[in-house]
């Protein structure tokens, strides 16, 4: 009856569903998006106007945005929506470039991302459980929605804003609880915040299963599917959960992501054209993810958990329309095509792509042993423990910590040093009297073999690799988890440094600081410091790390990410320009962990390496094998052709 009524009202203001039509209805008319996924946390604030230009152009009329919450959220009750956070700022920018936005706030966004958006904070909560209705979570929830959604609320479509539709939670079909009375606490405060009349939905995986938990009567049920999918049978799928109203593609897969040590992802642009083509024909709204994928700088990448830790590599490059570095790609073309068919295009050239600077060799010198920096690095000074803490214990979030213990005796014949099974989360970089022995492993090698005096001093440094974001593991607890041991008997009286890097780094250590005399060495956790000078300009740039082991990158004081050559497939770090300083020089810093070449140096290329894979049938002798030629523009002179 209303719904009927409603649709013979011309200029009916809103954005909502047409369940006799079997489609949306915008300001009183028939509605289809065609919509992108870009995320504006793994994309420089100075490059979000030309990513969605690109989406524009390409013919989308809208784009869908995950918040992450531990992105805005960093400690209880202090929050960051400033420069590269904010995310107001982002929306309006989609705005004014006439693209409507797609929403999903959360709280949890999977994403690939560090404990899926949710806040390290949350696990300092003994025996939280995430994703249901505990109170002590739906408190930090409600907390957080209650400052984030009332900056989305003048935003919405009818109240002038460009936001169509917000998604509740994330594929909650497909995690273990199945907590209704969870979705049915989200609705309420999504409701209250937002008002009636936004259109809200949900999102899951296209078999009735992952619909069976994840959906709830007032949320549109919508789905998820790629390339490879029968589209009938996925939205044969949508339709047992919603018999009438828009068939929705919420996750529409260009490409997958890159795991470490894995092959690099890559999906044809004629398939994806094709699925494209087949859903645009069935009337159905469409959001492709990723259009552009991005980058995971500092330490926000993910990890799976697949009978075996596995963490997602820095770049998120999906293989998307848009390249990591937002430039177009065959695939894009194929889609644009597509779409053209369907729907006009918008008038003008797709955006040529942004000029990149192969800079060359930089030379670095060793700055100093880790171990010999605490000082700087830990201004706190340790914890004292008689057994090891985790990350959550000492509420440190990301990054790194020492942990520190004295041989209790004289071991002249090697003794076996030994971690629990899953106990060191994610690596552990071991060194007795200041000398690296080697590495201990989250899901590998748990056991070394030393030999010292009554005395010496074991340092194991842990490495948070990323915190699981999808899958029933899901507290992901970082550190030391369980105690090392001797000949099985168990160490104590620990020292715990926690690491502020990224503090010491941001106030421009080690640059404004005196060289330490540290040792020779090259093996273990050390920093390399060093300079370069672009040549007038400031562009795009990715780096290679010729020899080097394992380690994290910052230039300028920003935090590129991990780099991991040796494990692949990625092999550079992608550098936006908008980080460079032109006419004086750009500072260099790595923490390399296990090892560096006799001479460190980074090279600076012009495209990007993402290709390279561990030949997997000696594990033990890792081969790098070159799957693509690299163009090695070493001299300085080679400028890129478009400017």
């Amino acid at each position: 009856g209303q719904r009927g009524h409603l649709r013979h009202l011309p200029q009916e203001p809103g954005h909502r569903i047409d369940f006799d039509r079997d489609c949306f209805l915008k300001d009183g008319a028939p509605f289809r998006y065609v919509s992108g996924s870009v995320h504006y946390a793994r994309v420089p604030r100075a490059a979000w106007r030309d990513r969605l230009l690109r989406l524009y152009m390409a013919g989308l009329n809208a784009v869908q945005v995950y918040v992450p919450w531990n992105y805005h959220e960093p400690q209880p009750g202090v929050y960051d929506f400033s420069g590269d956070r904010d995310v107001e700022a982002f929306l309006d920018l989609a705005a004014e470039l006439g693209l409507l936005v797609i929403l999903r706030p959360g709280p949890y966004i999977c994403a690939e991302w560090e404990m899926g958006g949710l806040p390290a904070w949350l696990l300092w909560t003994a025996d939280i459980v995430l994703r249901s209705s505990d109170p002590a979570y739906l408190a930090a929830v409600d907390a957080w929605l209650h400052v984030l959604l009332p900056k989305i609320k003048p935003r919405l479509y009818q109240h002038g804003g460009n936001i169509i539709s917000v998604q509740v939670e994330n594929e909650y079909g497909s995690y273990y609880i199945c907590d209704s009375s969870y979705l049915q606490h989200l609705l309420g405060t999504f409701r209250a915040l937002l008002g009636p009349e936004v259109l809200l939905f949900t999102t899951d995986g296209a078999q009735v299963e992952d619909l069976r938990c994840g959906t709830l009567q007032g949320l549109y049920a919508t789905i998820d599917f790629g390339p490879g999918s029968n589209v009938t049978e996925a939205f044969g799928t949508q339709r047992y959960v919603e018999p009438r109203g828009p068939l929705v593609n919420s996750e529409y897969y260009t490409g997958w992501l890159d795991y470490w040590g894995g092959p690099h992802a890559s999906i044809s642009a004629a398939l994806v054209a094709q699925g494209l083509a087949n859903m645009l024909q069935l009337g159905a709204n469409v959001n492709m993810y990723m259009f552009h994928g991005g980058t995971n700088f500092a330490y926000w990448s993910g990890a799976d958990f697949k009978g075996k830790y596995e963490p997602v590599t820095t770049s998120y490059d999906y293989d998307a329309p848009l390249s990591e570095a937002g430039d177009p790609t065959e695939k894009l073309f194929a889609i644009r095509t597509v779409i053209s068919k369907f729907q006009p295009l918008p008038v003008g050239p797709m955006p040529p792509p942004t000029p990149k600077c192969a800079y060359g060799w930089v030379a670095l010198h060793k700055y100093a042993d880790l171990l010999d920096v605490l000082d700087v690095l830990s201004p706190s000074g340790p914890i004292q423990s008689q057994f090891p803490l985790t990350f959550e214990a000492i509420k440190q979030a990301q990054g790194f910590v020492l942990y520190r213990t004295q041989l209790p005796r004289d071991i002249l014949a090697p003794a076996t040093l030994r971690a629990p099974p899953h106990s060191i989360c994610d690596r552990g970089y071991v060194m007795l009297q200041k000398e690296y022995q080697g590495t201990l492993e989250r899901d590998g090698q748990t056991e070394l073999r030393v030999k010292g005096k009554a005395g010496d001093m074991l340092d194991v440094l842990l490495e948070n690799m990323g915190r699981i974001s999808f899958g029933a593991n899901f507290s992901d607890f970082k550190g030391l988890l369980g105690n090392l041991s001797l000949d099985s008997r168990p160490l104590s009286n620990w020292l715990i440094y926690p690491l502020t890097i990224d503090a010491a780094i941001h106030q421009g250590w080690p640059h404004a600081a005196q060289t330490k005399s540290s040792s020779r060495s090259r093996a273990g956790p050390a920093f390399y410091a060093g300079t370069f000078e672009t040549p007038g300009i400031a562009w795009d740039t990715f780096v290679k790390f010729p020899g080097w082991s394992k380690g994290q990158l910052w230039i300028n004081g920003f935090n590129l990410g991990r780099y991991w050559p040796q494990q692949g497939p990625q092999q550079t770090l992608f550098v936006p320009g908008s980080i460079l300083r032109v006419g004086c020089p750009n500072n260099i810093t790595v923490l390399e962990l296990e090892g560096a070449p006799p001479n460190p140096s980074l090279l600076f290329l012009d495209q990007p390496l993402f290709n390279r894979t561990i030949n997997h049938s000696s594990p033990d002798q890792p081969q790098l094998v070159p799957q693509d030629k690299e163009r090695v523009a070493g001299l300085p002179q080679q400028w890129p052709s478009t400017v």
